[in-house]
């Protein structure tokens, strides 16, 4: 579909390279991308998954429609016989950005100065740069999606005594509190403040400590919004990222990733009436593609760095492959291996 008034005539021409490149030319496009990017795309879905795809086919280029972590990613994982562009280099993640290397690692050496390193587990979500994942993996940590970061935790736990976890205070509280973490063992580490604003007892009672980030996406939501839409819409049901507020988690009725979202609602039966607290444009999709059912946004958050992915972009990309090509040194590809194959073997 294109919804979004890109030229019939873009369109065109992508799909008309698509072909002459063949087996060549791999299009990956996250589920945030607007519908005309993901309708162009050889695969839709979440980071870690197009990544690995990237890297077991036999395509010499990748063109990754989302957000830069997730480019590098695929890079990180593709062979060196594999090229990785994103269609603009812009197109950051402001979550991403609150967690830089130059300050974990201001924070990580305040921290060791008041507890043994070798009792804490640095656990950072795949949402992180590469420098952050090769910190986690030359430290003996790990890297973790939103599905599995229960699991990442539990492989923390069982080596050392607490877990700090980045960039997302919002997706580690969540997984504290699934785990059974007591509250007053959890503690937010503001990068701005000395200590992230703790106490020196404070870090000592801790088991998480949760770098202090956040999505723009998920935290717009409130409890304010569900009770409004359930009262507009009695007996449906709401689903919504571990992004989002404890508070919101905690009133939802099913809680999980991107993938997760997308097959509840292909799972649901025939007249269901679904709410969803993620990004609009998978929502608008899956509305789209489940005509059987009532699938409405909780609200309409969107992210602005997806949508800078236009099909005008994606073209620019595929005409000139040697533009916005994704680096990762090879010392930091090394590192963030370590974390994301300690990962995998979970």
């Amino acid at each position: 579909m294109n919804k979004d008034n890109t030229p019939p005539e873009i369109l065109e021409q992508i799909r008309s390279r698509k072909d002459e490149l063949g087996e060549d030319l791999l299009i990956l496009t996250h589920h945030y991308q607007r519908s005309s990017i993901v309708d162009l795309g050889d695969f839709k879905g979440d980071s870690f998954d197009l990544s690995r795809k990237a890297a077991n086919s036999s395509a010499s280029r990748i063109v990754f429609c989302g957000v830069h972590f997730m480019a590098e990613s695929a890079r990180i994982l593709c062979g060196e016989r594999q090229t990785v562009q994103i269609p603009d280099e812009e197109a950051g993640c402001w979550m991403s950005d609150m967690a830089d290397h130059v300050m974990v690692q201001r924070a990580w050496k305040e921290l060791v100065a008041e507890v043994p390193a070798d009792t804490v587990m640095p656990v950072t979500y795949m949402n992180s740069d590469a420098v952050i994942k090769a910190f986690c993996g030359h430290a003996g940590g790990i890297v973790c999606t939103s599905s599995n970061a229960d699991k990442a935790f539990a492989w923390g736990f069982a080596q050392r005594e607490k877990i700090f976890f980045f960039p997302d205070q919002h997706l580690g509280q969540n997984t504290a509190n699934q785990m059974g973490i007591a509250p007053d063992q959890n503690v937010i580490w503001d990068p701005a403040l000395p200590l992230g604003g703790n106490t020196p007892a404070d870090i000592e009672q801790a088991r998480v400590i949760l770098w202090k980030g956040y999505c723009l996406v998920h935290t717009r939501f409130t409890i304010a919004q569900m009770e409004s839409m359930r009262k507009k819409n009695p007996g449906a049901q709401i689903v919504v990222h571990p992004e989002c507020t404890q508070e919101v988690v905690n009133l939802a009725d099913a809680v999980g990733s991107t993938s997760f979202i997308v097959d509840y609602v292909t799972r649901a039966a025939p007249g269901s009436r679904i709410i969803i607290g993620t990004e609009i444009n998978l929502v608008l999709r899956l509305a789209d593609e489940n005509p059987d059912k009532t699938v409405l946004p909780l609200r309409e958050s969107f992210c602005p760095n997806m949508y800078k992915i236009s099909p005008h972009k994606l073209l620019q990309a595929i005409e000139k492959p040697d533009v916005n090509l994704v680096a990762v040194p090879a010392d930091i590809q090394d590192g963030a291996v370590l974390a994301l194959e300690r990962m995998l073997a979970l």
